[in-house]
């Protein structure tokens, strides 16, 4: 019984020990202290000298419509089994999955509603 969890303890292992080889390659080969000179520690972008700090605080809207986006995103993903198997499932799934559209739809709704979707961008 224990041998059938084998071959997950190898891979287990071996994945332990390449992240480690990784890591330990990394400590060896990589640089060891910063440039003096500040132009190669500036980020580049499009050749223009940067502007203010290199990260900038986002507004909390910009995170949730990112977690809504996958949220959704990953439940429609549920259609593409029903779609594949629709005629094995007759009425039984087709009820089913109107029952989830629907509870799609009332969670999409009551968060068009929140304002959530909503998008203003601030230049200050």
């Amino acid at each position: 019984m224990l041998s059938d969890y084998l071959p997950i303890a190898i891979m287990f292992i071996a994945a332990t020990f390449i992240a480690c080889l990784v890591v330990l390659i990394s400590i060896l080969f990589g640089p060891r202290k910063r440039a003096n000179n500040t132009a190669k520690v500036v980020p580049y972008e499009s050749g223009m000298r940067a502007i203010g700090p290199g990260q900038r605080r986002l507004p909390v809207r910009f995170y949730l419509v990112s977690v809504l986006f996958i949220l959704f995103d990953i439940e429609i993903v549920f259609f593409y089994p029903w779609a594949v198997a629709f005629r094995d499932l007759g009425w039984n799934g087709f009820f089913a999955m109107l029952s989830f559209i629907g509870i799609l739809l009332v969670g999409y709704v009551w968060v068009w509603k929140k304002g959530a979707l909503e998008w203003e961008t601030s230049d200050k």
